[in-house]
């Protein structure tokens, strides 16, 4: 069962907070990351030296009507390249001390490599215009994999995690997950994902509109929208969501399809929210639009949109930042400086 955070523990963040020698809340939004991140780990003594991008990696159906760019191959050498150690987010993980874990839930081909775990609920989804994307088992059985992956990294040490996808065709069914989930048209939510001509747009919308007519996903039945329109990488970061909640982990969202992810999430289990960290605000239209549902405020607002969980790595140095401060700078007690109060 998932619990709310640590009230206590949260308090007792706040205060130290508040015995640094600056203005009150001076920090802003990393300050509150650090008192939220004592409230889903239950103590003000926070750690998040060890820490690691989850990648999920899975194939859509709907490439098959022409709304990417690029074919579904492209997840498989994208993927293998992650395992290598060779991706956009190895660099960058690298360099701000992070691990990587590529998991395959739904690759078209099978690939393997010693650093992909395997985790494939079947090949690829089918194509949300002709239908449901996956059964509802099939997306139970890849948000199990997400929130085993949570168990099995807090098992491995890891204070903090940040959820990241591959997967062409993956901002379609994001965008499909967002326009019946924030009840909004496609048009409103959907943009050119790796970067569509005008008319790859138009096909990407009316394949969308196509999808939601097939399949009548209903917005109060978030499983079901996720078994209808989503897509296994989706369903796999909205498991380590739960899981975050559950095993007291925080998790980071990263883009748009992972707030896609969180969203269902939230609407499954309104607490798994308060073990949310938010890192950016996708490019994407409707990545502002789910992050207001959510009630989460982003951090860095760079236009971002990337994937493979690149704006959400970026988080961790901030937050060491702000870590430093929060544990080392000076103390009002040891300067003669009057204390700030609130007025």
């Amino acid at each position: 069962m998932i619990e709310e955070p640590d009230k206590q523990a949260q308090i007792r963040a706040e205060e130290r907070w508040n015995s640094v020698a600056k203005p009150l809340h001076s920090l802003g939004l990393l300050e509150e990351a650090v008192i939220r991140i004592s409230g889903m780990t239950g103590s003000e003594n926070i750690d998040i030296g060890k820490r690691c991008v989850v990648d999920f990696c899975a194939d859509n159906g709907v490439v098959c009507e022409g709304v990417t760019q690029s074919d579904s191959s492209v997840t498989s050498v994208v993927a293998l390249e992650m395992a290598r150690g060779r991706s956009n987010i190895n660099t960058l993980a690298k360099v701000y001390n992070a691990d990587v874990k590529v998991v395959d839930v739904g690759i078209k081909s099978d690939i393997t490599h010693e650093n992909i775990i395997p985790g494939k609920v079947s090949f690829g989804t089918e194509n949300i215009v002709k239908g449901p994307a996956m059964t509802v088992s099939q997306a139970e059985e890849a948000v199990g994999a997400g929130m085993d992956i949570v168990l099995m990294c807090k098992n491995e040490g890891y204070k903090i995690l940040v959820t990241g996808e591959m997967g062409i065709g993956n901002t379609t069914t994001s965008s499909a997950i967002a326009s019946v989930m924030l009840g909004l048209p496609p048009e409103k939510v959907t943009g050119r994902g790796a970067g569509l001509s005008d008319d790859g747009l138009k096909r990407k919308i009316n394949a969308i509109k196509c999808a939601i007519d097939v399949n009548a996903p209903d917005k109060t039945d978030p499983m079901g929208v996720l078994s209808k329109l989503g897509g296994y990488d989706i369903a796999a970061m909205t498991g380590m969501f739960l899981g975050g909640a559950l095993y007291h982990v925080p998790v980071v969202i990263d883009g748009f399809i992972s707030a896609a992810a969180a969203l269902i999430a939230f609407k499954v289990a309104p607490l798994s929210r308060d073990y949310m960290l938010c890192s950016h605000v996708s490019d994407e239209p409707a990545g502002e639009m789910i992050l207001k549902e959510l009630g989460l405020r982003p951090v860095i607002t760079g236009n971002m949109r990337l994937g493979e969980g690149a704006g959400g790595v970026m988080l961790l140095p901030l937050l060491d930042g702000a870590l430093a401060v929060y544990n080392s700078a000076h103390r009002f007690e040891e300067l003669p400086i009057e204390r700030y109060v609130d007025i």
